[in-house]
């Protein structure tokens, strides 16, 4: 056999190898690699937490890492006879304790009943020792509280869930008595491999809703001035654009070229529109955004003028025009562009959001999207 024969032989066995390998993990499903991790406005002075056992813990940290109103999720070991112990140990040492992740969610955003019933719908609880395919006491199934007031909402959820089978329900409902952080390599282990291992269906994430989750900006802390008094607080070119859906000069304003972190607002009721995070430079000369810090806060309506079809966008509680949004923006990003009048912005740097009362929305304006 020749030396390149050889080469050429070794590297079609690596092929089919790694063939085999991403057809017998495709059931971790690509969008592992393509769906970004949901954000949401956290207030994490008030982060509350919770513990959560269903078999392995690579699906169920990243299931739970999806869901608005979580702000952090971890893999470890936990209510077992042993400290500190390593996943080998966990394993193969009947040490006792449970693949298990801490679950750190902002009661404000996401309630502790919704974060439990998403548990059930990735388990089954009527099997013991078992969930997919992996058998053993540490893949049982549990839920482990730290706060005694948690207990009525989590037996009410306990119940719901037992009259949906015949056979009674196995998962623990338990206090935490320990629990130990994994090993660095376990941590996100579904966005390092996107091809990983993984039994659950994260299909099921489908049906989190605004009423759930709660909404990102509150509709209720803004209102529209008179017309009178919007002329008031304005300039004239301010209020043609807003009031009179006019257009600046592109190249012009005051934004277009504007790098800064922070947060653009509706400048006529200080509504929350437009995060810098998605901000780019698109070329047009007017602030350009791949989306609204929250769908809801942007009203589009058909625009016919200069004879063209357009879709105007508005802001919510404002009605002020705002500009228009057009469907060649960055393809990996939605493929939208937002094309915004900077004289309808106001804009908050970053460092002054939480002095002007916006510091709840911090963690999505702190840099520059580029």
């Amino acid at each position: 056999m020749s030396r390149e024969f050889a080469k050429k032989l070794l590297v079609f066995v690596l092929i089919g190898l790694l063939s085999l390998f991403v057809i017998s993990c495709g059931t971790v499903k690509e969008e592992t690699a393509q769906t970004e991790k949901v954000v949401s406005t956290v207030n994490t002075e008030n982060l509350k937490e919770i513990y959560f056992a269903g078999g392995c813990f690579w699906g169920v940290e990243e299931y739970f890492s999806r869901i608005p109103g979580v702000y952090d999720v971890v893999s470890g070991y936990a209510n077992g006879n042993t400290e500190n112990p390593s996943y080998e140990e966990v394993c193969n040492n009947n040490t006792g304790h449970a693949e298990t992740v801490q679950v750190k969610y902002d009661p404000e955003s996401v309630s502790l009943k919704t974060l439990t019933e998403h548990l059930f719908k990735i388990i089954n609880p009527t099997l013991k020792d078992r969930q997919g395919n992996d058998v053993g006491s540490q893949y049982r199934s549990g839920v482990y509280y730290v706060n005694e007031e948690d207990v009525a909402v989590l037996q009410e959820v306990f119940s719901a869930e037992q009259q949906k089978y015949n056979k009674p329900i196995v998962t623990e409902l338990l206090p935490l008595e320990n629990f130990y952080i994994a090993e660095d390599y376990h941590q996100d282990y579904l966005q390092k491999n996107p091809n990983g291992y993984c039994h659950v269906d994260f299909s099921t994430l489908d049906d989190i809703s605004e009423a759930s989750t709660g909404s990102i900006v509150d509709p209720s802390k803004y209102t529209k001035p008179s017309d009178e008094e919007i002329k008031n607080m304005l300039t004239e070119e301010q209020y043609a654009v807003t009031q009179n859906a006019a257009t600046e000069r592109a190249f012009a304003n005051e934004f277009f070229d504007n790098h800064e972190a922070g947060l653009y607002v509706d400048v006529v009721t200080g509504e929350p529109l437009f995060s810098s995070k998605d901000k780019y430079d698109s070329g047009c000369g007017w602030p350009s955004f791949t989306k609204p810090i929250d769908p809801a806060v942007i009203v589009e309506n058909e625009d016919n003028s200069l004879g063209l079809t357009r879709t105007e966008v508005r802001s919510r509680v404002g009605n002020s025009h705002l500009g228009h949004v057009f469907e060649d923006g960055p393809k990996d990003k939605g493929g939208k562009r937002y094309c915004i009048n900077s004289l309808s912005l106001r804009f908050i740097p970053y460092d002054q959001m939480e002095a002007q009362g916006y510091g709840e929305f911090k963690t999505l304006c702190d840099s520059y999207g580029g």
